[in-house]
């Protein structure tokens, strides 16, 4: 039976950063920032102790760069999403769905884990800011790529799609004591009309892809168990 090549120190360093950083992010899901050490951490990961703190200063640091981890993810399978819907067009109702799938589905519950911690730990925040401000030129960068197949002013498409996580942080935050399925599928059908108005003004009423599916309803925003 062949033997499989053994793996370097590098490699086994790598797997074992991402291990911490996927369980990290599940941690933040599941109990909040409060309410888990370094130790739950590792085990959850499969790692010891020693094998933490070998690549992480402390509980801060470890959550800071699997945040920052995460984030890139993020970005990336949103990249890909636009680049496969390039020959066609992605419509304001498909990014709509795909950015709610995206916060609903435990992006920003795990954000507003962390978040309480950094408003009031100086030096936590002040590690958070870049990654922050990294993960926010990323979706501009995302979001200038829709103005272009769209014939949208950049600005204006930084700013409605802003606008449109915006409104989606708040109704996730809200979610937390009103899981109104209704309540929340009426909003984000609002927000779409409102979009599609305005790609088709910006494009000269040209075909601008509307509802998917007649009628659609949108699931309430529940964290997802299988968030990375």
């Amino acid at each position: 039976m062949p033997q499989r090549p053994r793996r370097s120190q590098d490699e086994r360093s790598d797997e074992t950063r991402t291990a911490l950083h996927r369980a990290t992010i599940r941690l933040l899901l599941d109990r909040g920032y409060s309410r888990f050490t370094t130790a739950d951490a590792a085990a959850a990961a499969g790692v010891s102790r020693g094998a933490l703190t070998h690549h992480f200063a402390s509980k801060e640091d470890l959550v800071v760069r699997s945040v920052a981890q995460d984030l890139a993810g993020v970005t990336e399978g949103l990249r890909v999403f636009l680049a496969e819907g390039r020959g066609r067009r992605r419509g304001p109702d498909e990014l709509v769905d795909h950015l709610w799938a995206l916060m609903a589905g435990g992006l920003f519950y795990v954000t507003m884990e962390y978040l309480p911690e950094a408003r009031h730990n100086a030096p936590f925040r002040e590690r958070l800011l870049p990654v922050v401000r990294d993960f926010h030129a990323a979706l501009d960068a995302l979001w200038c790529s829709v103005s272009d197949a769209h014939d949208l002013d950049p600005a204006e498409a930084q700013v409605t799609l802003n606008a449109t996580l915006c409104l989606m942080r708040g109704m996730v935050a809200q979610s937390v004591l009103k899981p109104d399925e209704s309540y929340f599928a009426a909003m984000l059908d609002h927000w779409k009309a409102h979009l599609r108005a305005l790609f088709a003004r910006s494009a000269g009423a040209g075909d601008i892809p509307g509802p998917s599916h007649a009628g659609r309803h949108h699931s309430p925003p529940v964290p997802n168990p299988e968030v990375p």
